[in-house]
C-alpha cells in the first residue's frame, strides 16, 4: 500500500498534490465536526430526561439552575427566564417595554434565548453541507487533471501505450474515490444531525414553555395589571 501511494504521489504534479491536500483538509474538518456533533447530541439525548427532572424537583431556584450546568442550552434558557423575572421585579416606568404584559416580557426573554441556543446547536451543519456538496467536484477536478495528463503523455510520445496513460488515469480514479470518500460521510452526518437537531429543539421548546408557566405563576398581578 505504501509503495502504491508513493508511486501515485511521485506521478502527480503540484495541482494533483494541492487537490489531495484540500481533500485531506476537508476530511479532517468533516470528521472533527462529526465526532463533536455526535458527542454533543448524544449528551443531550442521554442527559436531558434526568437533568430536567432534577431541575423541577430542586428545593429552590438557585439549586435548580445549578443542576442544569451539564446542559448549556437548558442552562441558558433558565438564565434568560431569570433575567426576564428580574426585569419584571424592577420595572422602570420610563421604558417602553414596561407597557408590555408580563407574559409577553417572558416570551421575549425565552424566545431570544431559544433562538440563540438553537443557532449554537446548528454550528457545524453548514460546514458539513458545504463539504458534502463541494468535495465531489474537487475530486472531479483532480480526475479531469489526471485525464489531461494522460492525453498530454499520449501527445508527447505519439504512441498510445499503457505505460503512458496508466499513471495519470490512476491519479484520476484515485481523486474520484477521494472526493466521494470525503463527501459521503459529510452528507450522511448532515442528514442524521438534522434529525437530532429537530428533536433537541422540540425538547428545548417544551422546556421554555414550562419555564414560562413557572414564571407567570409568580407574576399573576403584573399580568392582570397590563
Amino acid at each position: 500500500m505504501q509503495s502504491q501511494f508513493e508511486s501515485f504521489w511521485q506521478a502527480g504534479d503540484a495541482i494533483t498534490h494541492t487537490v489531495f491536500w484540500i481533500l485531506l483538509l476537508m476530511s479532517v474538518l468533516s470528521w472533527s465536526v462529526i465526532l463533536f456533533k455526535f458527542w454533543q447530541f448524544s449528551r443531550y439525548r442521554w442527559l436531558t430526561p434526568g437533568v430536567t427532572q432534577q431541575f423541577w424537583h430542586a428545593p429552590d431556584w438557585p439549586s435548580g439552575v445549578q443542576r442544569l450546568h451539564k446542559l448549556p442550552a437548558y442552562h441558558a434558557l433558565a438564565l434568560a427566564g431569570d433575567k426576564g423575572r428580574n426585569w419584571l421585579n424592577n420595572q422602570h416606568p420610563t421604558f417602553l417595554a414596561d407597557t408590555l404584559p408580563a407574559s409577553e416580557v417572558m416570551v421575549q426573554a425565552l424566545r431570544g434565548a431559544l433562538n440563540h441556543v438553537n443557532s449554537r446547536l446548528e454550528n457545524g451543519q453548514t460546514l458539513l453541507a458545504s463539504i458534502g456538496s463541494t468535495a465531489p467536484f474537487v475530486g472531479l477536478f483532480g480526475t479531469v487533471w489526471g485525464i489531461y495528463h494522460a492525453l498530454m503523455n499520449i501527445g508527447s510520445s505519439g504512441q498510445l501505450g499503457l505505460d503512458q496513460v496508466s499513471g495519470p488515469v490512476g491519479e484520476a480514479l484515485i481523486m474520484t474515490a477521494l472526493g466521494l470518500f470525503v463527501a459521503i460521510p459529510a452528507v450522511l452526518a448532515y442528514n442524521a444531525f438534522n434529525r437530532q437537531l429537530r428533536l433537541v429543539s422540540a425538547e428545548l421548546d417544551g422546556f421554555a414553555h414550562d419555564l414560562h408557566l413557572y414564571f407567570m405563576a409568580e407574576h399573576p398581578m403584573q399580568q392582570e395589571q397590563h
